[in-house]
């Protein structure tokens, strides 16, 4: 049985995982495109190479009657990313990459085999969200070993052997479609230190039959099973609605900067409003914007400034926001300095509430755990702790 975490949502069982037979292909799309590498999105991420990472790419199956599918993943981005906040090897924090793949969708072109990369790892969370958020299904072919290859090839991973590469790869068609065999997918993966961990929507009995337990114990990752039209549960806590508040209070202290500082701030402001449309979200959401790993270097003065990777005093006036524009070195510090202390006290606050809430939910999670209804963020993150294990890594 799983360990309860506090903040679970959606409803998951775990199979035994079986060799399978596979399933006929279907036809394969023309001419593949030649793999390419691309940069990560967060100017971050090239000063956090020395430290940890932990690197999960999303594969997600958008053809038709994935809707069940999609809610799950837009409802638990934070839940997910929350776990992530004491990942670390000894004394030394983990940096937080995330990458989101789409397949199986017809409208997408058939000769790049119905999938597109939507965004390549970053940290930039907000941008995650709000891209799930705009996901739309239709039907499709599901070539999961193509998007497996796809997304071991052209995202930017890791090159060092200690740090944590996960695929997670949900859908529910037989495994076996496509003009690139998962077992090659897979073989490339693992060459490259890349853990495939396969989520079945539907039966574990039927996730076996189609291909997807034997791929992930090819990929020596783990074969999950889960209900995606069930409704994401949540356990209503006293702390919540503070918490959800204090996380609007928090874009207050946001300063944005440069061209795309005003843009980023807007995308802030809607993945609070998506958030807060799906009981749980604007908790969970607000437990990230409250953590380390809720990093907007590349937009905001305050984190900016504390990285390096801005400077206030080669910024031009135009570059700045109102609060800052006409003012002196010395004002804009002044302002910077007093928007982080009012971002540390709000921070601290959530922090302080989130540790009550967790005894609170855990109490409630009890009898739930007992009847075994776990949960699809449980156990990713019951793999990722196994798997981070394995690399030296822990989540708590």
């Amino acid at each position: 049985m799983l360990k309860p975490f506090a903040l679970g949502l959606g409803l998951l069982t775990l199979p035994t995982v079986a060799l399978a037979g596979d399933a006929a292909p279907r036809k394969a799309p023309p001419a593949q495109e030649k793999p390419a590498p691309q940069p990560a999105t967060s100017a971050a991420l090239d000063a956090a190479h020395s430290a940890p990472r932990v690197q999960i790419a999303l594969l997600l199956d958008t053809s038709n009657s994935m809707d069940g599918l999609i809610d799950q993943a837009k409802r638990q981005l934070w839940t997910v990313v929350n776990t992530f906040q004491k990942a670390r090897r000894g004394t030394q924090l983990a940096h937080l990459e995330i990458a989101l793949y789409e397949y199986g969708k017809s409208s997408l072109a058939a000769e790049g085999g119905y999938l597109r990369q939507i965004v390549p790892f970053t940290t930039d969370l907000d941008k995650v969200s709000e891209e799930l958020f705009g996901l739309k299904t239709n039907g499709g072919d599901e070539y999961c070993g193509m998007v497996i290859q796809k997304a071991t090839r052209n995202l930017a991973w890791s090159k060092s052997p200690g740090d944590l590469k996960l695929i997670y790869i949900a859908g529910n068609e037989p495994f076996t479609q496509g003009p690139v065999s998962y077992q090659s997918a897979i073989a490339d993966a693992k060459e490259r230190g890349i853990v495939v961990n396969t989520i079945h929507c539907g039966s574990p009995q039927e996730g076996s039959s189609t291909g997807w337990a034997s791929a992930a114990q090819l990929a020596k990752g783990q074969a999950l099973n889960i209900d995606q039209n069930r409704a994401v549960a949540h356990i209503a806590a006293p702390q919540d609605d503070e918490i959800a508040q204090l996380g609007r209070e928090l874009n207050k202290t946001y300063l944005s900067y440069g061209k795309k500082g005003e843009e980023a701030k807007k995308r802030q402001a809607a993945q609070d409003s998506n958030a807060a449309a799906h009981m749980g979200s604007a908790t969970t959401r607000a437990v990230s914007k409250a953590s380390r790993l809720y990093d907007n270097s590349g937009w905001d003065l305050v984190d900016g400034s504390k990285k390096g990777a801005v400077k206030l005093d080669a910024l031009k006036d135009e570059d700045l926001p109102a609060e800052l524009k006409g003012k002196s070195v010395e004002e804009r510090k002044a302002i910077v300095d007093a928007k982080a202390k009012e971002r540390a006290e709000i921070q601290a606050r959530i922090q302080k509430l989130q540790s009550e809430r967790e005894e609170f939910v855990a109490e409630k999670q009890k009898a739930a755990a007992a009847e075994g209804a776990d949960t699809l963020d449980q156990a990713i993150i019951e793999s990722a702790s196994q798997q981070a294990a394995a690399q030296g890594m822990a989540l708590e």
